[in-house]
């Protein structure tokens, strides 16, 4: 997060810090609680497995608020564009439920037709750097504004205003930034977006991913997947668009 400030230990009880092993070795990052064992982030974050942090403020430390929990599955969408950063939004679900406290409980999604518009504030929050080559290990947040969709629309050439959102005025130093990918844009204490990508120096305008368009995708998804059964059943191994 550039520009941001320490948040209030706990304040964000959905923040989700993910552990990333692929091909290019370990990567991190952030995701948010939605159901008591789905954490929603965004597919770019994919790897061969993944291991979910919650409850935590400081990521190096061992805090008591932690829960560690390994995903079960990671079900990136189908229509995912890795070129494009199209259809940029993951769900990973747990092993287990979490245990729910004050440090660690869902966040909500968008219902029915609650719309975000240009100059809506919100916020994101992440464990990302805070400069070109600045590391933090306690949670960041910032206050970004939603922006009008031909600002990122000049600026990328894959955006797409139905489902992405542009975030961050352009004459301010304010962003998520590198290691914040698949953190949460919240408006009014309901998830509206998901980082996905931006400027490689930090310059806003950046494009989130638009949850409210991925609705029918998400439900479909959780139902299909929950609740667990002892074992797979056959036929539990086809892909898992």
């Amino acid at each position: 997060i550039i520009g941001g400030r320490e948040a209030r230990p706990h304040s964000r009880p959905y923040m989700a810090f993910l552990l990333i092993q692929s091909s290019e070795g370990l990567g991190a990052c952030g995701g948010f609680l939605v159901r008591e064992d789905f954490v929603m982030t965004a597919a770019h974050c994919l790897g061969s497995s993944i291991n979910v942090i919650l409850g935590a403020h400081n990521i190096q430390r061992q805090e008591r608020t932690q829960q560690h929990i390994p995903v079960l599955r990671a079900i990136p969408h189908p229509d995912y564009d890795p070129d494009k950063f199209r259809n940029d939004i993951m769900l990973l679900q747990l092993t287990r439920r979490i245990r729910k406290n004050k440090a660690v409980r869902p966040v909500a999604l968008p219902q029915g037709r609650n719309r975000l518009r240009p100059g809506d504030l919100c916020t994101v929050a992440g464990w990302g750097l805070v400069s070109r080559n600045m590391r933090t290990d306690v949670l960041q947040e910032v206050q970004l504004r939603v922006q009008r969709d031909q600002k990122c629309s000049n600026r990328f050439n894959n955006y797409n205003s139905q489902t992405q959102i542009c975030v961050g005025n352009p004459r301010e130093r304010k962003s998520a930034f590198r290691g914040d990918s698949g953190g949460p844009l919240v408006c009014n204490n309901v998830v509206q977006g998901i980082v996905s990508y931006g400027d490689s120096n930090g310059i806003p305008p950046a494009v989130f991913t638009k949850i409210q368009s991925f609705t029918p995708w998400i439900k479909r998804t959780m139902r299909r997947l929950a609740p667990r059964h002892q074992g797979p059943a056959p036929g539990d191994f086809h892909s898992l668009g």
